[in-house]
């Protein structure tokens, strides 16, 4: 099996989202800030660049993270759940590594997990992603953000308008 080698190492970190997947969610949530983004993969007006590091900055309204999948991915992980107690809405995209702490340290609180059917074809790559994928929501709708278990749902993104 030919596995495109930037998704299953760390080789390539920042892969696109399916622009799709981000239609049917920005529908949903109408995002005001992408927090990891780059000039040419931008989601929203308001973009946080690896220049600017997302990480060091508030993040305000309803948020669009698509992580670096590298070593990093638990820092901003914890940083989407600790701005969501802020009042943040953080909607992520991440891989659905449910044998990692930051998994079961942060995203375990999330508001809602929707885990998705079927494998993502991110823009660029060659062929679906040898791993899962999971839509993690911090805080959001009016909700606080809590410690309570967060609703887990099989998501298939494709079968709704």
């Amino acid at each position: 099996m030919n596995l495109p080698a930037g998704l299953f190492a760390s080789a390539r970190a920042d892969w696109a989202t399916p622009p799709e997947l981000f239609g049917r969610l920005d529908r949903e949530f109408s995002f005001t800030l992408d927090v990891c983004a780059t000039p040419d993969n931008k989601k929203c007006p308001r973009y946080f660049t690896p220049a600017i590091d997302g990480l060091r900055q508030r993040w305000t309204g309803r948020c669009w993270m698509n992580p670096p999948y590298g070593r990093a991915i638990g820092a901003w992980v914890r940083k989407a759940r600790e701005e969501s107690r802020r009042d943040a809405t953080v909607v992520s995209l991440l891989p659905a590594r449910t044998d990692t702490a930051w998994w079961h340290g942060d995203v375990m609180r999330a508001r809602e997990i929707r885990l998705l059917r079927g494998r993502l074809t991110f823009v660029g790559a060659p062929s679906p992603a040898p791993f899962p994928s999971a839509i993690v929501i911090f805080g959001g709708r009016g909700m606080p953000a809590t410690d309570a278990p967060p609703r887990v749902v099989g998501w298939d993104w494709r079968a709704y308008p």
